[in-house]
C-alpha cells in the first residue's frame, strides 16, 4: 500500500513539473507541488536513516566495524543484544 502511494506522489510531482515548464501553475497547483515535495523527501530522509541504521559493517578480516552511534540506534530499536 504505502509503495502504491509513493508511485502516485511521485507521478503526481512529475505532472506538476511538466506543467510548470510548459504552461505554469496555478497558485494552488504550486502549494501542492510544494507540498508533495517536502513530505516525498521526508519520507525518502526517513527511509535512508532506517537503512543506515540497520547497516551492519563487516571489515575484510571479518570483524564488525559498526560505529558506535548506529549500534546505539540498533539497541534501541532492539535489534541488537551486545
Amino acid at each position: 500500500m504505502k509503495e502504491d502511494l509513493e508511485k502516485k506522489m511521485i507521478s503526481r510531482i512529475n505532472e506538476l513539473y511538466h506543467k510548470k515548464e510548459s504552461v505554469g501553475l496555478t497558485e494552488a497547483e504550486e502549494k501542492e507541488r510544494k507540498k508533495l515535495h517536502r513530505e516525498f523527501i521526508k519520507n525518502f530522509r526517513a527511509g535512508f536513516k532506517q537503512d543506515v541504521e540497520n547497516l551492519v559493517i563487516i571489515d575484510k578480516n571479518g570483524n564488525e566495524i559498526t560505529s558506535e552511534k548506529a549500534k546505539k540506534a540498533q539497541r534501541k530499536k532492539g535489534l541488537r543484544k551486545d
